[in-house]
């Protein structure tokens, strides 16, 4: 069968990931994205889980009513591909099959995929970025090319408002807010790590968080890589970062005060909403909010 649209949603088993699909779902019929048939990726690291997530939606009670799935003569066709983005071959193996079944192009991805560790020490700091900076980069390096230039393809990083950077000295902050590449971004992280290596992080202007200090470097990438696409001129994606807010899952141990679903609101504006052409912004409550904190 042929889609009109195609978007992949990573980290998609459960919590804000799995309600990301599910709105996009139920949304998408009334949405000025509507050109027909939209066929979603939902992708999971584990493939047990990923069919679970799909199972649990194909029986949905709001989407049988509202009849949003292809399988109840729905827009909307839901498939799983398993995707760890902390893998590089597992990345290439993903993205070389959106090439080979959408030679086309792809219209959105929603990367959410992440991970939040207990403690704080070199090992966690390592693992976190590993995931959540590197990991969330190389797969939006290697979906970039795969989305519709022409037709406003778009690009969500889901992140945290504990990127923000109120949490950093200033000198730290000034080099957040004057960086001119993904390389600047990088170097950042880079100097975290060895600062943590060497505990200094504190007295060197850093907070003892491995998952704050991963989402304000993917914050600044991503708002980095929206302007090398404004710098191309002829590009028409759209690419942004957004918080949830602060929601109850598995990976706030349940705590929080949004549910999956409220935290999946702004993602999926981003992705197939009116956002009026807008990239390279931080949004959060469906509203560009400053990454300054």
């Amino acid at each position: 069968m042929s889609f009109a649209r195609v978007g992949v949603v990573t980290g998609a088993n459960k919590g804000i990931g799995y309600a990301t699909v599910r709105q996009l779902a139920l949304q998408y019929p009334k949405s000025p994205f509507n050109s027909g048939p939209l066929l979603i990726y939902l992708t999971a690291r584990d493939a047990k889980r990923g069919e679970s997530a799909m199972t649990s939606l194909a029986a949905d009670p709001a989407l049988r009513q509202a009849k949003a799935l292809q399988s109840d003569g729905g827009l909307t066709s839901i498939q799983f591909h398993s995707l760890d983005i902390a893998s590089s071959s597992s990345i290439a193996t993903f993205a070389q099959h959106l090439a080979d079944a959408h030679p086309d192009g792809i219209d959105f991805v929603i990367n959410n995929a992440g991970i939040a560790m207990d403690g704080f020490d070199l090992n966690v700091v390592k693992t976190t970025l590993a995931c959540n900076y590197y990991g969330t980069l190389e797969a939006t390096r290697a979906f970039l090319p795969l989305l519709k230039k022409s037709d406003g393809g778009r690009l969500v990083n889901v992140a945290s408002s504990a990127g923000q950077l109120n949490r950093y000295s200033r000198a730290i902050q000034k080099r957040f807010q004057s960086a001119k590449s993904v390389d600047d971004i990088t170097a950042l992280m880079e100097e975290f790590t060895a600062a943590v290596e060497r505990g200094t992080e504190k007295a060197d202007g850093w907070p003892s968080a491995a998952y704050a200090t991963s989402k304000a470097g993917e914050i600044g990438a991503t708002l980095q890589i929206a302007d090398e696409l404004k710098r191309q001129h002829n590009s028409k994606l759209l690419v942004n970062a957004c918080c949830p807010g602060w929601v109850a899952t598995d990976m706030t141990k349940g705590k929080g005060y949004r549910t999956p679903d409220e935290g999946a609101e702004t993602p999926v504006m981003l992705a197939i909403g009116d956002i009026a052409g807008k990239s390279g912004r931080f949004w959060r409550d469906e509203r560009e909010i400053s990454w300054r904190g």
